[in-house]
């Protein structure tokens, strides 16, 4: 099936939404590059009861495969790190570990790279290969590296790839590395989310070059960050908007396993909460909690009687704070090394007093030694990351 009135539509839909920008050159590579290609051999939708449905290309009458293909939705390809839609029966339940990032959010990034004519690009995080095609057919296939962690997501991509027309570099391995073979670039775009930017993705860009990365250790709560590297090996930029990715495979956070209740039985304090912890709920507070804790996970859980309880646990410091909801409030009870929830607390007050600045506020700063992010010139509102 030809899908060209498809692609067509999704162009002037992501014209009309202002994700494409009039005139862009980008319009062209959306208006050409099929996106069902590159969906193969299927996808799960998700159904009621956090269950999917495998839906696959060759089972599917083309009408409604193009149908779901140019849906602006993630789709996801694979579940649990091998299964695709192709092997499984009927429904199944699994974390999807690839998928194909909705267009919207995939030609916005591609658009915040502002590239030029014979600009090379580097990829991180192949899956699908789509925004790979999109690029081969701005810049040309050879001025672009994608790397894929994954040997049979990168199989799958680089089938498409071929099939689509593009025989571009692609690479399995990992990603946080980037690919020094290919280095310097003129872009690196992270289609994965990362804790931090690594050196590495500096060092392997050209003085003026832009990364962008996903930045941020949970699964919401993440923030798009879009940096310059400066002739002395250092990057500046700033955070441009909220921005959601599976983790890169290396950094995922593993869930707190075990007793609950044995990791938060010696508790060295407990008060009342200033701040109620479901702030964290929101994006730009979990955003902040992030930089002020970057080893910590929140956790949620419900007791024997239906209570509502919060954990903020970071096992590296062997540090926690426990949360209870009554009557009255929120209540803290904390242990270990470093007081969690205090430095928290600080960071949301701060922000809190300043106005309550949105995600866009955050600038960055990244050399070999440090990440340092700030919002203003109050010194609550600074953060000093060492990377040793």
């Amino acid at each position: 099936m030809d899908t060209a009135r498809e692609r067509c539509a999704l162009a002037d839909r992501l014209t009309t939404s202002g994700v494409l920008r009039r005139h862009s050159l980008w319009r062209s590579a959306v208006e050409a590059v099929p996106r069902e290609l590159f969906l193969h051999p299927g996808v799960f939708l998700p159904i009621d009861g956090g269950r999917w449905q495998p839906v696959t290309a060759l089972g599917t009458p083309p009408e409604e495969w193009a149908r779901i293909a140019y849906r602006d939705e993630s789709l996801a390809t694979q579940l649990d790190g091998h299964l695709t839609a192709d092997m499984a029966a009927g429904t199944v339940t699994g974390v999807p570990t690839s998928s194909s990032t909705t267009p919207t959010t995939v030609v916005g990034m591609l658009e915040q790279l502002h590239v030029a004519d014979g600009h090379t690009v580097l990829e991180i995080g192949t899956g699908t290969g789509y925004s790979s095609a999109l690029m081969c057919h701005r810049l040309g296939e050879d001025n672009v590296t994608t790397v894929e962690v994954d040997p049979q997501v990168a199989a799958r991509a680089d089938a498409a790839l071929e099939e689509a027309g593009h025989s571009t570099w692609t690479v399995t391995g990992d990603g946080l590395l980037g690919h020094p073979v290919r280095a310097p670039y003129n872009r690196v775009i992270a289609t994965c989310a990362v804790r931090r930017i690594p050196y590495t993705w500096v060092r392997q860009t050209q003085p003026g070059g832009i990364i962008l990365a996903t930045v941020g250790s949970w699964p919401y709560g993440t923030a798009l960050a879009k940096v310059t590297v400066n002739d002395d090996g250092s990057a500046e930029g700033q955070i441009i908007g909220r921005s959601s990715f599976m983790h890169a495979r290396a950094q995922a956070l593993t869930p707190v396993a075990g007793d609950v209740s044995a990791r938060t039985a010696y508790v060295d304090t407990e008060s009342p909460a200033k701040i109620p912890p479901v702030l964290l709920d929101e994006w730009m507070p979990a955003f902040l909690a992030q930089l002020t804790a970057p080893g910590a996970q929140l956790v949620r859980a419900t007791g024997g009687d239906g209570t509502r309880n919060l954990y903020f646990f970071d096992a590296e410091r062997e540090s926690f704070a426990a949360f209870t909801e009554d009557t009255t409030g929120w209540t803290v009870r904390q242990g270990g090394p470093v007081a969690l929830w205090d430095a928290v607390e600080e960071t949301l007050t701060a922000w809190q007093e300043s106005g309550s600045p949105d995600i866009a506020s955050v600038r960055l700063h990244i050399t070999k030694e440090t990440h340092t992010y700030w919002i203003g010139d109050r010194q609550a509102l600074r953060w000093e990351h060492r990377l040793a």
